[in-house]
């Protein structure tokens, strides 16, 4: 199979191409900054038409990940990059693949499960989930990031592409043992005694393993009778409380310092990101997946943590 990851440098690009380059796949990032992989790996901007254009003729999948991360702060450069690099993106790659003589089969676009509501009250699925933006007393950066999150699929949605199948991966936080991902961070904070409750840690997380993730994206991909959004979390959120304490189980340790929402917010200024990436009650659960025949191999935090931690342990003992 012949696979094109646009913006796929990142962490969750290395995820998949990790897998389908494992199972004997053809992989190609796209990518600003070209670098030596086990892959193959082109130059482009994500905003001009170019030679890269090639690589996705007679590709049999397209999986788009560009973007600007969101762990930054949200000033008023850092919107604008976070957004225009997310919509611009998305429709040059819709205008290249509409023209393209052999278009990728199918094209599976980065989303965020972020779009959906602050719930504390219930789950959200894609039949029945509401989408946020309208909740009275909302930050201004929560509100931001869901309009980021609608717009981005408004223009993978604007155009057709009559021979491409277009599926909008509404995906949760996706957790690696990777060095500086997002469960680096977390066990950081863990192994320094600083893994206590977040805020009121009442809000729920919303995760997917590494193993899950890159699973449902093949799963996808085979799946012919799968468009429109589909959620990728695992089917159990839990409350940030309670996602930190199992976290502190599998690591093997009981002192977690909390963090008020004063102290989140300076700590979050001074490592230059936003609270509320932690402060916004994420519970998102699939529907689709399920649904089609899916089955998680890490349905459970404590499961799926206990395997990062080892994991994680492993590569620190061999480097």
């Amino acid at each position: 199979m012949r696979m094109i990851i646009p913006g796929g440098s990142g962490q969750v690009g290395h995820i998949l191409a990790r897998y389908f380059h494992g199972r004997g796949d053809d992989v190609t990032i796209l990518t600003r900054a070209p670098q030596l992989s086990p892959w193959r790996e082109i130059l482009w901007d994500g905003e001009t038409s170019g030679k890269w254009s090639e690589a996705l003729d007679g590709a049999d999948v397209c999986i788009n990940l560009a973007g600007r991360s969101v762990n930054c702060r949200y000033h008023a450069a850092n919107r604008r990059v976070i957004l225009e690099s997310r919509v611009r993106s998305t429709r040059l790659l819709n205008r290249v693949i509409a023209a393209l003589p052999n278009p990728p089969r199918v094209w599976l676009n980065a989303s965020t499960a972020t779009i959906y509501r602050h719930a504390l009250d219930r789950t959200m699925d894609e039949e029945t989930g509401e989408l946020g933006g309208d909740e009275p007393g909302a930050p201004d950066t929560w509100n931001f990031s869901i309009d980021v999150a609608k717009k981005w699929e408004a223009a993978f949605f604007e155009m057709a592409t009559p021979r491409t199948r277009k599926v909008a991966m509404r995906s949760a936080i996706t957790l690696s043992p990777d060095r500086g991902g997002i469960f680096d961070v977390l066990l950081g904070l863990v192994r320094r005694g600083l893994g206590g409750r977040q805020g009121s840690g009442r809000q729920f997380v919303s995760w997917i393993h590494e193993c899950d993730f890159a699973r449902a994206a093949d799963f996808l991909i085979a799946h012919e009778d799968l468009s429109g959004v589909v959620n990728l979390a695992a089917p159990n959120p839990l409350r940030n409380a309670d996602f930190l304490r199992i976290l502190r189980d599998a690591w093997g340790t009981r002192i977690g310092l909390a963090a008020p929402d004063w102290l989140l917010e300076v700590g979050t200024w001074l490592m230059r990101t936003e609270s509320e990436l932690v402060l916004k009650s994420r519970r998102v659960i699939p529907g689709r997946l399920p649904g089609a025949g899916f089955h998680f191999q890490f349905p459970e935090w404590a499961g799926a943590a206990r395997d990062l931690v080892e994991r994680w342990r492993s590569r620190e003992t061999q480097s």
